[in-house]
């Protein structure tokens, strides 16, 4: 991905970050949205838009639906503040990163209950391994 493509990644996500959460859509179905990544095709005539969603799994589906309708709106407040040769047409998806983060963090303590707060001894080559190197 070329320099130009990512600068033009990067404005897309600070345009619809402002506009969507500083300015607000009108729409009431817009819940809590941060905008995580942007990836744009090469031709820039199409721009995926990842977003993260605070919620429940119906206010996550409100607010992707709500996101779609605004779809022309976003597309003209980047128009007029990026003046590129070509808007994209956006495409909004969901990240479920932040849900897999909290899931993981989710297993890690009910693990770290089961076990307890000691760390196990990790043996390596028949020794116990001092954690500096050789860790398996």
């Amino acid at each position: 991905m070329g320099h130009r493509l990512l600068r033009i990644n990067e404005s897309i996500k600070e345009t619809l970050s402002s506009v969507i959460t500083a300015e607000g859509l009108k729409d009431p179905r817009v819940g809590f949205v941060t905008v995580t990544g942007v990836e744009t095709s090469p031709d820039q005539r199409h721009a995926k838009v990842y977003v993260s969603v605070l919620g429940k799994q119906a206010e996550r589906e409100a607010t992707m639906e709500a996101l779609d309708k605004s779809r022309g709106f976003l597309q003209a407040r980047i128009n007029a503040s990026l003046h590129i040769k070509r808007t994209p047409q956006l495409e909004f998806v969901y990240d479920g990163t932040l849900d897999n983060a909290l899931h993981i963090e989710k297993l890690m303590k009910r693990e770290e209950e089961v076990l307890g707060s000691e760390a196990p001894q990790i043996f390596v080559d028949g020794e116990a391994d001092d954690g500096e190197e050789g860790l398996v």
